[in-house]
């Protein structure tokens, strides 16, 4: 009997020891549960986000199913202070084993198992739990939870064999999801203490790592005395590891939790509305005219022509993966190689802010003091203000909302006069107030919007694209999206006809206002000064003093059809432009990335390339699937590019654009366009050297909302500094191939005028009118 009874012990335990080695070997090798092979062990974090990287090779972005803007760092940006909290209380033995720790494992069974201790501890390694957030989706019971156990410990083993134990603890702290938006530790050290991460402090770090047990329970923001508590654990678990002293565990415990808070999410971090607008880009469906309302007709064309014509647009729904399915950019893990540079991004993102947030935005509150209607012109009627403000009342979220719940006009109206409490943007920080939400729409009206795009001159590369002030509260995309009046920005086209047609920045035309006859009715254009008014100026003079008397005297002699052909072929979309003879100054509307496009034809001798944003796509696996070529074509000859280039070089040298040099103090050869629109409702800058080209625009939301000062309103004032202070900035990067020594690709023996000074005429005319 006792023979029976130790043979059925050896039998049941032989037995338990062969079914385990089975289940493990089924789980090994993927037959039971889920396995991940080898490519995703290598990149388990980006297994589905893609990745968008700068020129330069960093990540400034990514696109995760869950919007979250996650950023990996490597182990050696990481604090020590951060490493020594984590494996203190997470895995005291981290450095000892191979993936699973029995010793742990042991005795939270037993005390947990059979003992019953609730608090006794967990027995998962670090890396146990990373193969759990990687892996393993949610258990729905208990016993889930026993199935999934295995499974996770064989993850861990091939996590072990496939990583060092300095890259799993980086991938443990990427992976993590800290709240508010900060998943992973690089954003979640900017959200809780607005630093990186190996500039965190002892109790920095342990207040972080001590979130990792259950981080709603220890919210530090909700619950700041029940986080301080966890925090105090998490130093005491350092003190027991050997990382702290007595002395400094009594010294860190009673300091008090500071946090310089704020929510982060995708919509944070470099080149967020560049981030935006590709995101979209790619993800475009071919445009269909159902889709578009009819007072948009326009945007369809302009996608519609976008689509056809460019590679990247709708790339996702234009190239399939190999099961047939086309890509998406939130689940198939792609490496998105862009051509911003982060260097020049970033000095793009702090002139613009510099001069619109420091400067413009003060005086334009200044101005509004003693405006009624504010932040509107004083221009406008109360009637015409009202209607304004009704209209945007009627396309907010708040509006809908309530139309959808089925609420009256009488009891929307009143709840959009009734004051409420609310989160409000300003330039230092997200402030709480209490105001009506009709009110909050007029606040949010007041602030000044810009866009700013930088190119390369000779490859289409976009190196920095700034299409707002703050994405967050201003997500409308002024590079790309928006589309504003160009003002005289358009009269650089308008002279490249001319000299297309034999003129030549020599020629001279009669500076003096003429009443011209269109579709039957006087059109007499104004002009921003009376100087050397009646004489005969030339052209280069012309432009360079944006004036108005001599482009519409050019347009007079030209054909309105050949200007707009002209217009297209430099790449302006709109198909609403119509000719007529007002159409040379501007009024047509245009995207910042348009115009900085077609500016390129200028630097490279009569050729416009469109932009480049994206030099390449790979897989999850690295491969390459497509790589992108600059697109462009020949607008004017060499010929009118080089006298091009004498005349706008003139606008900087000699004319409106002249703050360059005299109060920037920019050396080097730099052509240029200052653009105004009527009554300053748009403000532009168009600028280029021999190696960029980067255009400026800064407005109000509403054409409406402008400065009603000339001398602040103007282009030379509100979009020419944001341009200095970047090329100051590029240039003083030694590290960049920038320099002001550059010079423009002209022949030595050229000649502007293609004439002697002697024969220089009057290009076109017929008669001089008095």
């Amino acid at each position: 009997m006792r023979r029976t009874f130790i043979k059925f012990l050896w039998m049941s335990l032989i037995s338990i020891v062969g079914i385990v080695t089975l289940l493990f070997f089924l789980i090994w090798f993927g037959i039971i549960g889920y396995s991940p092979d080898i490519e995703n062990l290598q990149n388990p974090i980006s297994k589905s986000a893609s990745l968008v990287y700068s020129a330069d090779g960093k990540i400034i972005g990514t696109y995760n199913v869950d919007r979250a803007n996650r950023i990996p760092i490597t182990y050696s940006k990481l604090s020590p202070h951060l490493v020594h909290a984590l494996v203190a209380t997470e895995d005291e033995r981290f450095y000892e084993h191979s993936g699973i720790d029995f010793i742990a494992l042991g005795r939270a069974i037993v005390k947990r198992g059979v003992m019953g201790q609730v608090s006794a501890g967990g027995g998962s390694t670090i890396t146990q739990q990373l193969a759990k957030q990687l892996f393993s989706t949610p258990a729905r019971s208990t016993v889930e939870r026993l199935l999934q156990k295995p499974i996770e410990w064989i993850i861990a083993i091939k996590l072990e064999r496939n990583f060092t134990k300095e890259e799993i603890i980086a991938l443990y702290l990427n992976y993590f999801d800290f709240l508010h938006g900060a998943v992973g530790i690089k954003i979640a050290a900017n959200t809780y203490f607005n630093k990186e991460p190996k500039d965190l402090t002892v109790t920095e770090s342990a207040l972080l790592i001590g979130l990792c047990k259950n981080p709603s329970l220890f919210n530090p923001v909700r619950y700041p005395e029940r986080c301080k508590e966890r925090r105090d654990v998490v130093l005491g678990q350092m003190r027991k590891a050997g990382y702290l002293s007595q002395a400094e565990l009594v010294s860190y415990s009673n300091e008090p939790i500071e946090l310089r808070f704020h929510r982060s999410d995708h919509k944070d971090g470099m080149a967020v509305y560049f981030r935006e607008f590709l995101r979209q880009y790619m993800m475009m469906d071919r445009p269909s005219r159902d889709d578009y309302p009819e007072w948009n007709m326009r945007q369809y064309v302009i996608d519609s022509i976008a689509f056809a014509t460019d590679p990247l647009c709708g790339w996702c729904k234009k190239n399939t993966k190999k099961d047939g399915s086309f890509y998406n950019v939130y689940t198939d893990g792609l490496r998105i190689y862009t051509t911003i540079d982060s260097r020049m991004q970033k000095y793009a993102e702090e002139s613009v802010y510099g001069h619109v947030a420091k400067y413009l935005q003060p005086e334009f509150n200044k101005e509004n003091k003693s405006k009624p209607n504010a932040p509107f012109t004083e221009n406008l009627t109360r009637e015409q203000v009202r209607q304004i403000m009704g209209k945007a009342m009627r396309q907010s979220e708040r509006y809908r909302m309530m139309r959808q719940a089925g609420a009256s006009t009488e009891e929307i109206d009143k709840a959009f006069r009734t004051p409420t409490d609310m989160s409000v943007f300003t330039y230092h920080g997200d402030i709480d107030t209490v105001m009506t939400p009709l009110d909050s729409i007029r606040y949010y009206k007041s602030f000044l919007r810009a866009g700013f795009m930088s190119m390369d001159a000779h490859t289409g590369q976009v190196k920095a694209y700034v299409g707002g002030i703050d994405f967050e509260h201003f997500q409308y995309d002024m590079v790309m999206g928006g589309r504003r009046q160009v003002g005289s920005t358009i009269k650089p086209f308008l002279y490249s006809l001319a000299m297309e047609n034999g003129a030549s920045p020599c020629d001279k035309a009669p500076n003096l206002q003429r009443t011209y006859m269109v579709a039957g009715k006087p059109w007499t254009p104004r002009n921003a000064n009376r100087r050397r008014y009646g004489q005969m100026v030339t052209l280069k003079w012309g432009l360079a003093q944006s004036n108005n008397w001599i482009s519409a005297y050019l347009m007079s002699r030209l054909n309105p059809n050949q200007f707009v052909n002209i217009l297209h072929k430099f790449g302006i979309n709109n198909p609403d432009i119509h000719p007529s003879m007002a159409l040379c100054l501007g009024p047509c509307e245009v995207s910042v990335g348009e115009m900085v496009s077609a500016y390129t034809a200028f630097a490279n001798n009569g050729i416009r390339i469109a932009p480049l944003f994206v030099s390449k796509i790979e897989d999850n696996e690295g491969n390459v699937i497509t790589q992108f070529q600059s697109r462009m074509n020949e607008v004017i000859s060499s010929e009118s590019a080089y006298k091009m280039l004498v005349e706008l070089m003139a606008v900087i040298d000699e004319g409106t654009g002249g703050r360059l040099r005299y109060k920037f103090n920019l050396g080097g050869e730099i052509g240029g366009k200052t653009g105004t629109t009527n009554r300053n409702s748009d403000a532009w800058f168009m600028g280029f050297t021999p190696q960029l080209v980067s255009g400026v625009w800064v407005g109000g939301e509403e054409r409406d909302i402008h400065f009603d000062s000339m001398a602040m309103g103007q282009g030379a004032t509100m979009a020419l500094p944001i341009w200095a202070y970047y090329m100051k900035k590029i240039y003083n990067d030694h590290s960049l191939p920038y320099d002001s020594t550059s010079v423009f690709d002209v022949p030595e023996n050229f000649n502007p005028c293609g004439k002697e000074d002697d024969e220089v005429s009057e290009f076109g005319i017929d008669e001089v009118y008095e």
